[in-house]
C-alpha cells in the first residue's frame, strides 16, 4: 500500500443513493485500515453530519453485514436493504469494530420508509476527551457464581465549542466479538462551561454470565469518544455448584435408597438377637449333673456316671421283681 493510501481518509460509496425494502445496494470504501473488519448497517434517524442519533437501536441490526478489509485498504460487501426501526432520513453506517474505531455515515433513502425530522441537539458545545479513559471498579464475590459484573468508566473531556453544554447525554455501549455495541442513553448532571473540563463517570454493566473479551464505547452526539477493552474473567463459582451438586444428588439418592429397601425387605425393621452359644469349659471346670433322666413310662431311671479315674462299677443285683419282668 503507497503512503499516499495509507494517509487517506476512509471513504464510502454506494452503489445506488435510493432502494426499497427487499432490494440489495452494494457498499464500497477506500482508505480503510488493511485487515480491519468492518460492520455495515442501515440506521434510521441519522444524517451524516450528526451521525447515528440514537446509537445501533437505531439500526436495523438484524440485516447487518459484516466485511474484511483487503490488503490495499479497501472493501466491497453487498448488504440487504431493510427498514431500520426509526423514521428516515437513513444512512449506511460503516464502522470499525477492530483496529482503528473509524465511523462513516453515508445518506441513503429507504423507499416507503416513514420520515421524521430529527431530534433537537443538546447545544453547540463540542466535546472531546482529554486524556485516555479507564474503567473503576472491582468484581464482588456473587460475580464469581454468575452475578452481572459492574463498572465505571471514567473519562475527562473538554468542552472545545463556543457554548456551555448542560447535563450532557452519553451514550454507553458494549460488544463481545465481531458484535456491534448496543448503547444505552446515560445522562450526566453538571454543565461543561466553553473551554472547561470535567471527569465524567459513566456505569457499564454485563449480562449475567456474561465471560471473555468486550469493549466499552462511548458516544456523544454520534461520534464515538473513547473504546476501552474489559477483560471478564469466568464464573467458575457456577461451574464448582454443578460439580457438587453432581456429586452431593447422587450421594443422597443412594442412601435414601438403601434405607428404603432396609426398611421394605422382610425383617428389616425388626431388632437383631445374638444366638446364645455354651460357654466353653476347661478340663478343670466341673462337670454339670444333668439329673436323673424320666422314662418312657414315668419312672426315673438312673443312668451310670462314668469318670476316667474311676473304675467301672459292678453289676448291680437284679431285684425279684425286675427278675419277674424278664
Amino acid at each position: 500500500m503507497s503512503p499516499a493510501s495509507a494517509a487517506s481518509a476512509p471513504a464510502v460509496a454506494l452503489s445506488r443513493a435510493e432502494g426499497g425494502k427487499g432490494g440489495e445496494i452494494t457498499v464500497s470504501g477506500t482508505g480503510w485500515k488493511p485487515g480491519a473488519l468492518l460492520m455495515l448497517l442501515i440506521c434510521g434517524q441519522s444524517t451524516p453530519g450528526r451521525g447515528v442519533v440514537g446509537g445501533t437501536n437505531s439500526c436495523a441490526n438484524t440485516m447487518g453485514r459484516a466485511a474484511t478489509v483487503d490488503a490495499g485498504g479497501g472493501f466491497s460487501q453487498k448488504v440487504p436493504i431493510a427498514e431500520p426501526p426509526k423514521p428516515c432520513p437513513c444512512v449506511v453506517h460503516v464502522a470499525g469494530v477492530t483496529g482503528r474505531p473509524d465511523v462513516v455515515d453515508v445518506a441513503f433513502t429507504v423507499a416507503g420508509h416513514p420520515t421524521a425530522p430529527l431530534p433537537d441537539a443538546s447545544g453547540d458545545g463540542r466535546l472531546a476527551v482529554l486524556d485516555s479513559a479507564r474503567l473503576d471498579g472491582s468484581s464482588g464475590v456473587l460475580v464469581w457464581f454468575g452475578a452481572p459484573a459492574r463498572r465505571e468508566i471514567v473519562l475527562a473531556v473538554g468542552n472545545l465549542g463556543p457554548s456551555a453544554v448542560e447535563d450532557p447525554v452519553f451514550q454507553v455501549g458494549t460488544s463481545h466479538g465481531v458484535f456491534s455495541p448496543q448503547y444505552e442513553e446515560q445522562q450526566w448532571r453538571g454543565t461543561i462551561k466553553p473551554g472547561g473540563k470535567a471527569l465524567i463517570r459513566l456505569p457499564v454493566e454485563l449480562s449475567a454470565g456474561a465471560h471473555g473479551d468486550y469493549q466499552v464505547s462511548v458516544k456523544y452526539a454520534g461520534k464515538v469518544l473513547v473504546e476501552q477493552p474489559w477483560g471478564v474473567g469466568r464464573p467458575w463459582g457456577v461451574t464448582l455448584f454443578w460439580l457438587l451438586l453432581a456429586v452431593v444428588v447422587p450421594a443422597a439418592l443412594f442412601r435414601i435408597g438403601m434405607a428404603v429397601v432396609d426398611r421394605v425387605r422382610p425383617g428389616g425393621g425388626a431388632p437383631h438377637h445374638r444366638r446364645r452359644t455354651a460357654p466353653v469349659r476347661g478340663p478343670d471346670a466341673p462337670r454339670h449333673d444333668p439329673g436323673p433322666v424320666p422314662d418312657r413310662d414315668g419312672a426315673t431311671a438312673v443312668l451310670p456316671w462314668f469318670t476316667p479315674d474311676s473304675a467301672p462299677s459292678a453289676p448291680s443285683e437284679i431285684s425279684p421283681t425286675t427278675k419277674g419282668h424278664q
